[in-house]
């Protein structure tokens, strides 16, 4: 007999608080669920844990497995309290996850709003909608999304980070975007295009395409470095707002499109040869002072050297000084302008 009984506890577990458990569902009623967790007694999931499952348990069935954490090893009429939260959580990442693949629209509650965008509750999850990412009606009243169900779709997730990124104008504006998805199919690299500047921002800015009578709205970015040929230190000291202006497009990637101002116009290195000529005295102004010598624009887009070896003994520079050079050498190929000093004094060397 001790032996039977020993046998006997040996196969029955025995619980810690926060243990996690497989079982399979025994019953299911309004208020609680029971499952078979290999205990004495079976486990059970009720009230708080059950209604913070309630979206799980509504799509599990009798027989099926699930794994819980257990709350409680043993109430007083010897059940053990389990919850579910841990696999609500898991099963929340797992539909988002599938909502990405798919493209299926999932409801979100709004919760905040900060400089950035939206954050909202999706799934039990913590998510963010970026200003970018909302429609021209939200766009206009963000408060009023916070406290209201409303569907956006989602664009990435990353369980490991907690992070979900979702899109309210993929919904809203969902006919605009398909316009302008099959607008971007017919544009061409290398090609030119007349537009509407729509933002300026520090890196660049941002062209609205002249695509045709009743086009849907499709932008490109004309990054700070494709502004101008020239220096540029601030975008808006090249464009503004509502400027038209024409455009190259340098390349187009899901569904991001990249243009240039510079590309679209001439590059004046094409007939530098005939305008700078060697020997031939020049005008230009102090853009850059480094160790190895000083960097005189021309023009804008056109930069020469002067070469530490050719700037006497304690000649100061400061940028944007003016000062008088000659052309020492051009090369177009390497587009780069040997310069030489024009000096009212004339040391050894010295022109």
């Amino acid at each position: 007999m001790a032996e039977l009984l020993a046998m006997a506890q040996n196969k029955v577990k025995a619980f810690s608080a926060g243990q996690r458990v497989r079982g399979k569902i025994l019953a299911k009623g309004p208020a609680s669920l029971i499952l078979d967790v290999g205990g004495k007694a079976e486990g059970v999931v009720a009230e708080k844990a059950f209604t913070e499952a309630r979206d799980l348990i509504k799509n599990l069935k009798i027989g099926d497995e699930v794994t819980a954490t257990v709350l409680i090893p043993e109430t007083r009429d010897g059940t053990v309290l389990l919850s579910l939260r841990q696999a609500a959580f898991d099963a929340s990442w797992e539909r988002l996850e599938q909502a990405q693949r798919d493209g299926t629209p999932v409801a979100v509650f709004g919760k905040g709003v900060n400089p950035s965008g939206v954050t909202v509750d999706v799934e039990g999850v913590l998510g963010f909608i970026p200003g970018s990412q909302l429609g021209k009606e939200a766009n206009k009243d963000t408060n009023g999304l916070v406290g209201k169900y409303f569907k956006a779709v989602v664009l990435d997730v990353d369980k490991l980070a907690n992070k979900v990124v979702l899109s309210e104008k993929a919904v809203s504006e969902a006919e605009d975007i398909k316009k302008a998805k099959e607008a971007i199919k017919k544009i061409k690299e290398g090609s030119l295009y007349d537009g509407v500047v729509t933002t300026v921002a520090g890196f660049g800015c941002f062209v609205k395409l002249d695509l045709g009578k009743d086009s849907p709205l499709v932008e490109g970015l004309v990054h700070i470095s494709e502004l101008a040929w020239g220096k540029v230190i601030q975008v808006s000291d090249i464009v503004s707002v509502g400027d038209k202006v024409k455009v190259k497009v340098l390349g187009i990637k899901d569904g991001r499109i990249a243009l240039s101002l510079k590309q679209a116009q001439k590059d004046p290195w094409e007939e530098i040869g005939e305008k700078y000529k060697a020997e031939s005295k020049v005008r230009g102004k102090v853009v850059k002072v480094s160790d190895f010598g000083v960097f005189i624009e021309l023009e804008p887009g056109i930069e020469g050297l002067v070469h530490i070896t050719q700037i006497p003994p304690g000649k100061k520079f400061t940028e944007g000084e003016e000062i008088d050079c000659y052309v020492q050498d051009l090369d177009t190929k390497t587009k780069k302008i040997s310069l030489g000093l024009v000096l009212t004094s004339k040391p050894i060397g010295y022109k």
